[in-house]
């Protein structure tokens, strides 16, 4: 059965006012606690395309993460609103040069823009190796909710499917105080791999 909207948009309303309340020394504390943990991670040792998010509206900043990742010859990638099927996702590799624009979200990402179109190639979903998705909140048994617009569920839909041969490592990023007793979920939501804080490791 569907969860109630209007209890999973209070919910959600309750858990972005957390994470805005945190001070930017806690955030910064935070996303370094949060590397500590994900770099010791075997999903993250073996992954060599590993896409992230430029954090937003108080999401946990993967920013740490990344500049490791740089260091360590991973390729990096970032989301971008596909133009041509709506609510779906391309992965376009970010590196320091990136140049970037401000959505309709108002989030920078990579432009699809002449004469830029042709540099930055994307990578399909199912052949990244590991993803890294911004969380509104979780559960201790590894249930997610995010900012309700189903991107990620549409353009993970595939890994659904048991004869998808590729299947990314999907881990979702928050912060602990965004942890709650029993996240509500829907029949589309796609399950992740993994949930990490900058405390722990879910389930």
């Amino acid at each position: 059965m569907p969860a109630s909207k209007t209890s999973k948009q209070q919910l959600r309303k309750q858990l972005r006012h957390k994470r805005n309340s945190l001070t930017s020394g806690q955030q910064h504390q935070a996303a370094l606690g949060l590397q500590r943990i994900i770099s010791a991670q075997p999903a993250w040792i073996r992954s060599q395309h590993i896409a992230v998010y430029i954090a937003n509206d108080g999401e946990i900043d993967p920013m740490p993460l990344v500049k490791q990742a740089w260091k360590e010859g991973k390729t990096v990638y970032l989301p971008v609103l596909e133009p041509l099927q709506s609510g779906k996702l391309l992965f376009l590799p970010w590196r320091p040069d990136t140049v970037l624009v401000n959505n309709r979200y108002g989030i920078p990402e990579p432009t699809l823009r002449r004469p830029y179109r042709f540099r930055y190639r994307p990578r399909p979903a199912w052949a990244l190796d590991l993803v890294l998705l911004p969380l509104t909140g979780f559960d201790s048994s590894g249930k997610r909710m995010g900012m309700g617009g189903g991107f990620y569920d549409r353009t993970f839909a595939f890994m659904k499917n048991a004869n998808a041969i590729n299947k990314p490592f999907l881990a979702g990023l928050a912060h602990e105080c965004q942890r709650v007793s029993r996240i509500p979920t829907d029949s589309w939501d796609i399950p992740l791999s993994a949930i990490y804080s900058d405390l722990n490791v879910y389930p």
